[in-house]
């Protein structure tokens, strides 16, 4: 039995606005910058079995729609009225997927009956662990990474478990800020329990029971409706993080999108083999976990905004994930910083939609952002100060109906910036400069959204600031459909001064007083041939000091002279920019273009099978030492069909006879 349209859009509404109430008491309740001002927390009601059902739309991390719990839910036994469970283990329920995300999950009994859960989530700015904010890409193991908490109840039948609050607040280094926080997520915990409460006494709990199943089963028809709408056929999209280790080599994420009538699947398998770094993202093998859904989640309300967001949308859709991969990594392996592969991940899947529907989807989001965190010492005080200041992130794409945001767009929207005031006042440091990065923007029709840029200094030694998800400096975000790549990002201590130091992609840096630290965000890319921008706009552009005169003439064919645009330059210089044109789909940046003449599709095939013959733990160096091998070849003996990686590899493999013993076994 449904519920008819009418009551189950009033039901909906209902839901929507108990997981709104929850967010806006988590929202004003916490304690730190991370979850008060930058907002990555979610709240959420779910089904006994522990999908998602509704998830607020304004506040909070809103790209966690379809979270399941079930998995986590079911290693905790008997559930009591009064019980509050928690858990950050990114391998116990795989409902957590790095140690600073602390999940947390309330069951909502009706007469005794079990009838849906209230359940939170924050990231916690540190949870201990070996660096301050608990995450670094050098990691290279879980143990590294802070306290872990399997499933377990912190609260059973209302009653405190006081042992195991202390023994997570004594391994971290600020226990107030977290357990701030932690109070908080009761109290919106709390906040679900009561609204879901007043929905059966408005609905009755046979209507509630049902109409839960019912959205989440419109959610799927409404997805299902939308996949029907795109070509059948296989679209393949890969992008890179710059480096896989601390001056190591490239990652590659890789998605064949596969559109069969009103199902999709998601097909991952040549993307890296697991790393010896934190780069990896922890999923269980689970064929629709919530982090490889996020793309497809955003490509299908992009496509559709009027579609239903629960965890109902994810249902036709499923992902192959080999075991052993950056995506399906097996323990200990570290997954900390895997924020970073989720938001070049979201990316792939969008450029894989876009192959499909190009005039349906932006161009390529910067999908990087630099989550900024300083440990420092108040030199008033002598009270060490632990805070996140802000996320430095990139523009959105451009697409066919405009400009891409500027500063936190796309996949990293869901980012809020703190203010200026703020972070001054919480923490000992001196902003000098806040703002967009000029030109970061892809070039085109409709311009890339502009990346952000921070410039601070501190004032105490032992200074430690960490910068979570430093990546773009190689590997720019794309154009798309003859539009031009983003820029890519930066980071320098004490920029033009005589000790000034690159620091590329490091992500944790010692200072002393008197440092100062300069970090820019990349752009997102441009949409449409950038002669055909509309020249009042590109000078417009050039008065908000958004694009420099020189950009303007170089990329956009425009021809400013005294603050006027020389129309007669200005229709020459369009000319010849658009005879020189190349036409496709996707433009890359000049270093993914040097880069995949070296390392082709066909070499990367070889490298992936290759690899997958190896025991895990053998992955991430052979992989190395194939690179260094390729790396010292001859041009003239580089051939891209993939017999290099695998002559490489044969020869590595011949160092270690252990290995062939190991492969048969495999």
């Amino acid at each position: 039995m449904r519920i008819d349209p009418v009551t189950l859009q009033i039901f909906a509404n209902h839901a929507q606005a108990a997981a709104d109430s929850m967010a806006y008491t988590l929202f004003r309740t916490a304690h730190s910058t991370f979850v008060k001002e930058t907002e990555d927390f979610t709240t959420g009601l779910a089904t006994p079995d522990g999908m998602t059902f509704a998830s607020p739309r304004d506040l909070g991390a809103t790209w966690f729609i379809g979270l399941d719990y079930a998995n986590a839910i079911r290693l905790v036994a008997d559930y009591r009225p009064g019980d509050i469970c928690i858990t950050n283990d990114p391998y116990a329920g795989f409902v957590c997927t790095h140690t600073p995300d602390l999940h947390m999950w309330k069951p909502i009994f009706w007469d005794g009956e079990l009838i849906a859960f209230s359940v939170s989530h924050i990231h916690n700015t540190d949870v201990g662990g070996a660096v301050p904010a608990s995450l670094s890409r050098q990691l290279t193991e879980v143990h590294q990474e802070g306290i872990r908490i399997p499933p377990n109840k912190l609260y059973a039948g209302g009653k405190l478990n006081q042992p195991l609050l202390d023994v997570m607040l004594t391994n971290v280094r600020m226990p107030e800020q977290n357990y701030g926080d932690l109070q908080a997520q009761i109290a919106a915990m709390n906040t679900g329990e009561r609204k879901v409460h007043d929905m059966v006494r408005k609905f009755g709990v046979e209507v509630f029971r049902q109409g839960v199943s019912d959205l989440l089963d419109l959610g799927e028809r409404q997805a299902r409706a939308l996949l029907g709408r795109i070509p059948d056929g296989d679209y393949f999209f890969s992008d890179y993080l710059d480096e896989d280790a601390p001056g190591g080599v490239p990652v590659r994420l890789a998605l064949t999108l596969k559109i069969r009538g009103e199902e999709a699947i998601l097909d991952f398998s040549g993307s890296d083999a697991q790393l010896q770094s934190s780069l990896n993202v922890p999923t269980g093998g689970a064929e629709r976990h919530i982090l490889l859904m996020v793309g497809y989640t955003y490509c299908l309300y992009s496509i559709d905004p009027s579609i239903l967001l629960n965890g109902g949308i994810t249902r036709p859709a499923r992902c192959v994930i080999p075991e052993g991969t950056i995506l399906n990594p097996k323990f200990p392996a570290a997954v900390g910083m895997r924020s970073m592969t989720c938001g070049r991940l979201q990316g792939v899947t969008i450029g894989a939609f876009q192959a499909a529907v190009p005039e349906l989807l932006p161009a390529g989001p910067a999908g990087s952002s630099a989550i900024m965190n300083v440990k420092t010492t108040d030199n008033r005080s002598g009270r060490t100060i632990m805070a996140s200041i802000d996320p430095i992130t990139g523009g959105a794409g451009g697409w066919s109906g405009g400009d891409g945001a500027d500063g936190s767009g796309a996949n990293s929207s869901f980012l809020k910036n703190t203010p200026v005031e703020i972070n001054e006042t919480e923490v000992p440091i001196k902003v000098l400069r806040y703002g967009l990065v000029p030109d970061s923007g892809g070039a085109g029709k409709h311009r890339g959204g502009l990346g952000t840029q921070l410039e601070f200094k501190v004032f105490a030694p032992n200074t430690v600031v960490t910068a979570r998800n430093r990546d773009r400096t190689r590997f720019s975000s794309w154009g798309s459909n003859g539009g031009k790549p983003g820029a890519t990002s930066g980071f320098w201590r004490n920029r033009g001064g005589n000790d000034e130091v690159d620091l590329g992609n490091t992500d944790v840096v010692a200072l002393d007083p008197g440092d100062v630290i300069l970090v820019t965000a990349c752009g997102g890319g441009g949409f449409g041939p950038p002669w055909e921008r509309d020249t009042k706009a590109v000078l417009f552009d050039v008065q908000q000091g958004k694009v420099s005169v020189q950009s303007a003439a170089d990329d956009y064919g425009v021809v400013i002279r005294d603050g006027a645009i020389d129309e007669t330059a200005t229709a020459a210089r369009r000319a010849r920019l658009a005879a020189n044109a190349k036409s496709a789909v996707f433009a890359f940046n000049d270093q993914r273009e040097a880069y995949e003449r070296e390392w082709t599709d066909a070499n990367y095939a070889a490298l992936t099978e290759v690899l997958a013959s190896l025991p895990v733990n053998w992955r991430h160096y052979m992989k190395k030492r194939i690179f260094a091998a390729l790396a010292e070849l001859p041009a003239h003996q580089r051939r891209g069909d993939g017999s290099e990686v695998r002559r490489a590899f044969e020869l590595a493999v011949g160092e270690f006879p252990q290995l062939r013993p190991a492969q048969a076994a495999e």
